[in-house]
């Protein structure tokens, strides 16, 4: 586990938030020192593509062409148990409407009358509802609900668990999740035990390549919080899991990628529902027809 920092004035804070999150793809946390009134910008990544070196370089060849000033990189490899810390100094409670409310377990924080609680330990695992892709299914998993009706969900990258216990929470049955690293599953397992959802989340490891392109069994609901070339080179797995008249879901997308993904979607059928833009992200919910024929195009 790696740890990048920018560290620089208020003025350029929002421009290093963007540049490592673009960069990396993964959410960025902001530390305020109120000492000194700088800015730490970090995120933590599991692995480098470059070295320290040439990364370091790269972020400051960037740095210099988005602002004028001093800003320092730090790129610096975690001990473990570092990670835990630095997501409770950084993870706060977050509230999604009148839904939900996304918790670390060591807040004592109360839920609301009529919200759902969801207590969250993310440990080596993306996924805290903070980061504008994740609030946004969230977000959505809740206004797709529809109380008294059976509505199943499909976790695609389940991550820590979040979505997938939110469903659970929410009242949607039955629920699966899946991803492709197993420490991913190991913290999903067990934050669904910390919210006594065992029985009805239960995350596996799986690679959504190698699922059958066809399926037998589909889903009302679909959350699929990928990287845009996941999703454009799966759509066709995707879709064959969603049932007609269902909800897709899709999140982890820059805004420069997003015509691509709804263009590929719209060849599969689906049509685009409702979409948000935060920063440089953009995630959208697409629909299915209720009379389900065969697909504009084959992949």
């Amino acid at each position: 586990m790696w740890q990048i920092s920018i560290t620089a004035s208020d003025a350029s804070e929002e421009a290093a938030v963007d540049l490592l999150e673009r960069t990396f793809r993964l959410p960025a946390a902001v530390y305020h020192d109120l000492r000194t009134g700088k800015q730490t910008v970090s995120i933590y990544p599991s692995r480098l593509r470059l070295s320290p070196q040439k990364a370091r370089a790269g972020l400051s060849r960037a740095l210099g062409r988005l602002f004028s000033g001093r800003a320092g990189i730090v790129i610096k490899k975690l001990p473990r148990e570092n990670w835990a810390e630095s997501w409770k100094r950084h993870f706060k409670p977050l509230e999604i409407g009148r839904a939900l409310l996304i918790k670390p377990c060591w807040s004592g924080r109360r839920a609301r009358p009529g919200q759902r609680m969801v207590r969250l330990d993310p440990g080596l695992s993306f996924g805290t509802g903070h980061h504008p892709t994740t609030a946004f299914c969230l977000a959505q998993l809740a206004a797709c609900r529809r109380p008294g009706r059976a509505q199943s969900f499909l976790d695609i990258g389940s991550g820590s668990g979040i979505l997938a216990i939110a469903a659970a929470k929410l009242g949607y049955a039955p629920v699966r999740a899946f991803d492709f690293d197993p420490q991913a599953i190991r913290v999903s397992r067990a934050n669904a035990r910390a919210n006594r959802v065992q029985d009805r989340v239960r995350p596996r490891r799986q690679d959504l390549a190698r699922l059958p392109a066809r399926s037998r069994r589909r889903w009302d609901v679909i959350c699929a919080n990928l990287t845009a070339d996941l999703l454009a080179g799966q759509a066709g797995r995707i879709r064959a899991r969603l049932k007609p008249g269902g909800q897709l879901i899709v999140a982890g997308i820059l805004q420069t990628e997003f015509r691509q993904i709804r263009e590929i979607f719209a060849t599969f059928g689906l049509t685009l529902a409702e979409n948000e833009v935060q920063k440089d992200w953009q995630s959208g919910r697409f629909e299915s027809p209720v009379c389900s024929g065969r697909h504009a195009a084959k992949r």
